[in-house]
C-alpha cells in the first residue's frame, strides 16, 4: 500500500481531494464569520420594526404565501424587500454556498464509503485503506473535519441567524437557481439546534443529534474511533520517548478521538470502560468526568 496517494490511486486520490477541501470548507467558515451582516441579528429595536417584516427564520416554510401576500400588498414593504434583495444578496449567496459545500462534503464521504463497500476500487476495502498509513490519516480526518465544520458553523453563525440567512437566500436566489439546488437538504443540516455560545446550560443530547442528521456509515466511524483510540495514527510516539509527555505526543490525535465519539453516542452513554480507556490513555492530566 505505498502507493496510497500515488497519481494512479483513484482510492487515494478521492480521499485526499475531499479531505483537502475539508480544509477548504473550514478556513471559508472561518472568514465569512467576520462579515456575518448585522441585520441579521435583529438586535436593535430600529432593525426589528424596520426589517422584522421581512427577515424570517425557518416559520417562513410553514406559511409562506401569507409572508409573500403581505409584503406584495404593501409597497412600501415591496420598496424595501426590493432593497434588501439588491443589498445583500451577493453576501447571502457566498453564505449559502460554504453552507452548501458542508452538505456537499458529508455526501461526497458518504459516496466514496460507498463505493469503496461496493468494491468499485480494485483490490481496497475500508479494511484495506485503514492498513495503509496515509488511508488511515485520512479516513480519520474526514470524519474530523465534517465534525469541525459543523462546530465552527454553530459557535460562530449562531442558529436563528443561520436560518433567517437561508430564508432570505431561499426568498431572492433559490426559487429562481436550478432544480439541482440542494437547499432543502442544507436547511435540514443547518436548522438551529438550540446552542448559543453565551447559554450557561448544554443543549440535550448536543452535539450527538446536531452529527446525526446526515447518517455516516456507522461500520465506518466504528473503525475510526478504533484506529484513533489504538494506534498512534501519526507516529508522534518516538519523538516523545518520555512517559509524561505522552499525552503531549498524542496531543492532535485526542482532539481528533474526543470529537469522533460525538458520532458514536452509544460508547459515550453506555461504554463507561472503553471511556476510561481513552481518559487514562489520552487525559492523563486532565480531569475528565464520565
Amino acid at each position: 500500500m505505498a502507493e496510497f496517494l500515488a497519481d494512479n490511486n483513484p482510492c487515494g486520490q478521492n480521499i485526499l481531494r475531499l479531505v483537502s477541501r475539508g480544509n477548504a470548507i473550514i478556513a471559508e467558515l472561518l472568514r465569512l464569520k467576520d462579515y456575518i451582516p448585522p441585520v441579521f441579528r435583529l438586535e436593535t429595536k430600529q432593525d426589528q420594526q424596520k426589517y422584522g417584516v421581512i427577515i424570517y427564520d425557518f416559520s417562513y416554510f410553514k406559511t409562506s404565501d401569507d409572508f409573500d401576500n403581505k409584503i406584495e400588498n404593501d409597497p412600501q414593504l415591496q420598496d424595501l424587500d426590493e432593497e434588501f434583495r439588491e443589498n445583500y444578496t451577493e453576501i447571502l449567496t457566498r453564505f449559502y454556498l460554504a453552507f452548501e459545500s458542508i452538505h456537499k462534503y458529508v455526501t461526497d464521504l458518504n459516496r466514496y464509503l460507498e463505493d469503496l463497500e461496493e468494491g468499485l476500487f480494485i483490490q481496497q476495502t475500508l479494511e484495506s485503506v485503514l492498513l495503509a498509513e496515509e488511508g488511515k490519516q485520512l479516513l480519520c480526518e474526514a470524519l474530523y473535519l465534517y465534525g469541525v465544520m459543523l462546530l465552527v458553523v454553530d459557535l460562530h453563525i449562531e442558529g436563528i441567524i443561520r436560518e433567517r440567512m437561508l430564508v432570505s437566500y431561499y426568498r431572492y436566489s433559490a426559487q429562481q437557481s436550478n432544480a439541482e439546488s440542494n437547499i432543502d437538504d442544507v436547511c435540514k443540516l443547518l436548522r438551529s439546534t438550540g446552542f448559543t455560545a453565551s447559554a450557561s446550560k448544554r443543549v440535550p443530547n448536543y452535539p450527538e443529534d446536531y452529527f446525526k442528521r446526515i447518517p455516516i456509515n456507522s461500520m465506518y466511524i466504528d473503525l475510526v474511533i478504533g484506529r484513533l483510540r489504538s494506534d498512534d495514527i501519526y507516529n508522534q510516539i518516538s519523538a516523545y520517548p518520555f512517559p509524561e509527555h505522552r499525552s503531549t505526543a498524542l496531543a492532535t490525535q485526542a482532539a481528533m478521538l474526543f470529537l469522533s465519539l460525538f458520532f458514536s453516542p452509544n460508547i459515550l452513554h453506555t461504554q463507561t470502560a472503553t471511556l476510561r480507556e481513552i481518559v487514562d490513555k489520552y487525559f492523563p492530566d486532565n480531569w475528565a468526568s464520565i
